[in-house]
């Protein structure tokens, strides 16, 4: 997955599924909607979509009632098969979320604990249950709930039938719906023996599965490796990436990679899942202050290291930000014949595409080791190289053209294409390279010999 371009749907808010589930209308048909969705992905060059979550669920999604069916608010298993199976048609890998770290109140074995406290047989499927006290939310007992929110329940991913339970949900997502890979949510509290256990039976079910965890904050090394996940979301530079162009200075950005990508970077050879925005955060749009700034930003995101990830809508400048702790804003309903009257920046839609091609056809951007060659408030210069392949890549933030100049000892003496703006350039030993980036844009050189 490591060469993927990822497009990100949190389908219950795209496909406008009502906000709380009735556990007991049919089954809608809202899945089938995705199928304009994946020849869109297409168009836009990206070749694997995280859609989730899809399992039945209260509201969100994030709070599971059952692990074993499509939520019915978009659909039921066999509509899940079918948009799976479309996708693998035009070449798309699909992973799903995977919560397993909490469920929710209506998840069918805690409802047994309310009902029967004590006598239930699943009192020890959940961490911490006390019938010596009260849950704020008035049950007979206390149990751990996801940072302090108890409409989620919190899973005891020690016990051995909880284990089963959901390794038995796995089995049926990668053999009934032919599944590529999980994201994991919440991946930087789950149980790392239970990681390392789920990573084995996943390689088991099928060899190249991938898995990828949610963690916002800590030493990313320790979630990925060999009998563990693939990839780890990159929230570390999440923010510095639209931090400096609001900021006006490259200088914090710089500092987050180099410490993850340079030369004695310590995320050096990973491979982390990158983005600008998804269903948690803020759209890029709404976060910079200068609409312009998109381009540059995108540009960015495909040509620095990582797995390139866009959420949906972004490519036209979706705006949305979370208010009193509401993500709605986040995850609109978007008809898809309807979708330009969404669309803020028209014009970005073709400029990731471009930007996209270069990523999927040039190797370094994709392998290549990383480089810092410039840093400026409003300018920022790095090399991607992969044995005799290079790439200089070049960003202006600026509301004006820039003149960029580079020593011959910063870069290769040779010729260069711009692969970005059809131009080409001589790195002369003497005079080195000099050439001039258009306002809020940049240049892509490949280096030629």
């Amino acid at each position: 997955m490591h060469d993927r371009i990822f497009y990100h749907i949190y389908p219950l808010g795209l496909l406008g599924a009502p906000n709380i589930n009735n556990f007991d209308s049919e089954p809608k048909k809202l899945l089938f909607e995705l199928d304009s969705w994946l020849n869109h992905l297409l168009e836009l060059g990206c070749n694997a979509l995280y859609l989730g979550p899809v399992f039945e669920s209260t509201s969100h999604g994030y709070d599971t009632a059952d692990y074993y069916s499509v939520d019915r608010r978009l659909g039921n298993n066999e509509s899940l098969v079918d948009i799976i199976e479309k996708a693998h048609k035009l070449g798309v890998k699909v992973v799903i979320d995977a919560v397993f770290n909490h469920v929710g109140r209506d998840f069918w074995a805690f409802k047994d604990l309310q009902e029967k406290g004590e006598r239930s047989p699943y009192k020890n499927w959940f961490s911490n249950v006390d019938f010596t006290k009260k849950s704020p939310l008035g049950d007979s007992f206390s149990y751990s709930s996801w940072r302090g929110y108890y409409q989620l329940v919190e899973l005891n991913l020690k016990n051995e039938e909880v284990r089963k339970h959901l390794f038995g949900a796995v089995r049926l997502w990668v053999e009934e719906f032919q599944i590529d890979g999980l994201r994991l949510d919440t991946a930087d509290v789950l149980d790392f023996s239970f990681m390392s256990e789920l990573s084995k039976y996943c390689k088991q079910l099928k060899r190249d599965f991938w898995l990828m965890g949610e963690v916002v904050q800590g030493d990313y090394r320790k979630w990925i490796g060999e009998s563990m996940l693939d990839s780890v979301t990159n929230y570390d530079y999440h923010a510095p990436l639209y931090q400096s162009f609001n900021e006006k200075d490259f200088d914090r950005l710089s500092s987050i990679l180099n410490r993850q990508y340079g030369p004695t970077g310590k995320y050096k050879k990973l491979h982390l899942y990158s983005f600008v925005d998804n269903h948690d955060v803020n759209r890029a749009a709404s976060d910079l202050n200068k609409p312009e700034h998109l381009y540059p930003l995108y540009l960015l995101l495909f040509t620095l290291p990582g797995i390139p990830a866009l959420y949906y809508g972004s490519e036209w400048g979706f705006e949305g930000q979370r208010k009193e702790g509401s993500d709605t804003e986040l995850r609109p309903h978007v008809v898809y014949s309807k979708r330009f009257s969404w669309v803020k920046h028209p014009d970005l839609f073709n400029s990731l595409k471009r930007f996209i091609e270069l990523r999927k056809t040039i190797y370094a951007l994709a392998e290549g080791d990383f480089e810092e060659v410039l840093v400026k408030k409003k300018v920022y210069a790095f090399l991607r190289y992969q044995k005799n392949e290079m790439v200089l890549v070049i960003v202006n933030s600026d509301k004006c053209s820039r003149t960029v100049y580079l020593k011959a000892t910063q870069i290769r003496v040779g010729n260069y294409r711009d692969v970005l703006n059809n131009i080409n350039y001589l790195c002369a030993e003497e005079k080195g390279l000099k050439l001039v980036v258009s306002p809020n844009w940049g240049a892509v050189l490949q280096y030629l010999g």
